[in-house]
């Protein structure tokens, strides 16, 4: 067995989108969010099976998409945990693949080839996440407001998704941290602590997680932008 799994995770609220639907079902460009990221990976010859986890209330909607926008690869949809790694872990049981890409369903505008990128660069190392250069100058500041230091851009990379790990070594870190009530930010994290060497993907500006009003705005120009050279 050496089959590639996705998990792409949209249980979260996003408060910050300031909407009554959660963002990952507000529409892009006729379809919600979260259908254009399951296409995605849905296209992908290289991927044998995904597990979509969202809320509870929301299962039956997610399998009606399934169902309405053949998303044939979608092999189980689940509700999520309280957190976002709990959500995660449950995904990760879900499937029975060797290999696992770790998705933010608020990120459409993933590409194909990044994303495979990210799974060459896993395989050769144990694991990989897709990132992209910091291009502002980063300052650390106190409770108060104050600067401290201003760290090297150079050394500074912005985390995206997915993220790539041997499925097996992903869920051990995952239980570990759970058993000492570790939350990570992502999954790289639980990895790190672990200790294993999560090696960085160079991705794409255009990967954006869809958070705010501004971010689909401009979702939906990157997406009419990208359909203009097809």
């Amino acid at each position: 067995m050496n089959q590639l799994g996705v998990v792409v995770v949209a249980a979260g609220k996003g408060l910050r989108m300031g909407t009554k639907e959660s963002k990952q079902y507000l529409r892009l460009n006729g379809k919600p969010i979260l259908v254009h990221t399951l296409e995605v990976f849905n296209r992908m010859q290289d991927v044998d099976e995904v597990v979509l986890v969202v809320g509870a209330d929301d299962v039956e909607r997610c399998e009606t998409y399934v169902r309405d926008f053949g998303l044939t690869k979608v092999k189980h949809v689940i509700a999520g945990g309280s957190e976002r790694q709990h959500s995660v872990y449950q995904g990760l049981a879900a499937l029975n693949t060797d290999w696992v890409l770790v998705h933010d369903g608020v990120r459409p505008l993933i590409r194909e080839e990044d994303a495979l990128r990210c799974l060459q660069g896993a395989r050769q190392s144990g694991a990989a996440v897709l990132a992209v250069p910091v291009k502002d100058t980063i300052k650390i500041v106190n409770e108060v407001g104050v600067i401290t230091t201003t760290p090297d851009r150079k050394s500074l990379w912005a985390i995206q998704t997915p993220q790539a790990f041997r499925r097996l070594a992903l869920m051990a870190a995952h239980e570990d941290a759970a058993g000492e009530g570790f939350l990570g930010t992502d999954d790289a994290m639980l990895a790190e602590r672990a200790g294993t060497e999560v090696h960085v993907v160079e991705g794409d500006y255009t990967n954006i997680k869809i958070t705010t009003p501004e971010d689909l705005d401009w979702a939906e120009y990157l997406l009419g932008k990208r359909g203009a050279m097809n």
